[in-house]
């Protein structure tokens, strides 16, 4: 598939890698330019190119980009195919890495709001697991232990194609149902950020519970901190399985 992906940090370079990797043609564009993409990310294949140039004539567009700038990248979507599937990668954490959002904070669904700012639908996909995870834990699918990633969005063949490159990534793809459900993959909710393997996640994602889970996303800086100087990704996955027990 024609592959573009906007943003070149951590779960952007990620992706991109890993989809070129498995034999997509990949376009990496960021808001700083060709220039600001790391060469790692392009070892595999995957290809710098300017912002407005990358979202044109792609099967797939990939956001990842922080929440809540997705309005930034409205008049370049007027012009994307509805057929181009968007997916969201992206994550609200309120005075953390965003300025509290009214709407949000009121109810609305992180990727609902994500889609009303760009102004056309999307995918919500690969948000609920953490960057490291993401890069070193991918298996070939089979293999025993494969982690999952849930996938939601209101277009049934969006979300196949979202699902069908989580697979490419190393990760077992899960029909999470529609967007409207996506904040049960949210932070920090028990499918969010744990390392769940696909029999393991449909029971977290039914255990979600908003105000719960919200309350436990804005500890985690003192949770983070208590946790020392660097601290593992097994660390940081155990930290968020213990606050749901």
């Amino acid at each position: 598939m024609k592959i573009t992906v906007i943003g070149a940090g951590a779960i952007g370079g990620n992706l991109a890698a890993k989809l070129s990797t498995a034999g997509h043609d990949v376009q990496v564009a960021d808001a700083r330019g060709p220039e600001a993409v790391r060469a790692e990310v392009l070892e595999s294949g995957a290809r710098a190119a300017e912002m407005a140039d990358a979202v044109q004539g792609r099967d797939v567009i990939v956001l990842a980009i922080p929440f809540g700038v997705a309005g930034k990248l409205a008049g370049l979507f007027a012009s994307v195919p509805d057929e181009t599937v968007v997916i969201d990668t992206s994550n609200y954490y309120p005075g953390m890495l965003t300025e509290p959002i009214e709407a949000v904070d009121n109810g609305q669904v992180e990727s609902e709001y994500t889609a009303e700012l760009l102004g056309r639908p999307v995918v919500k996909a690969w948000n609920a697991a953490l960057a490291e995870t993401q890069r070193t834990r991918g298996v070939p699918a089979g293999a025993p232990g494969r982690l999952a990633i849930p996938v939601a969005g209101d277009s049934e063949e969006a979300r196949r194609v979202a699902m069908r490159l989580v697979d490419d990534t190393g990760f077992d793809p899960y029909d999470a149902g529609t967007l409207a459900d996506s904040w049960r993959q949210q932070p920090n909710s028990p499918a969010y950020c744990t390392e769940l393997t696909l029999d393991e996640l449909p029971a977290a994602l039914a255990a979600a519970d908003r105000a719960k889970d919200a309350r436990i996303r804005d500890s985690v800086p003192e949770r983070f901190a208590a946790l020392g100087a660097d601290p593992t990704l097994e660390d940081v996955v155990e930290m968020n399985r213990a606050a749901h027990r």
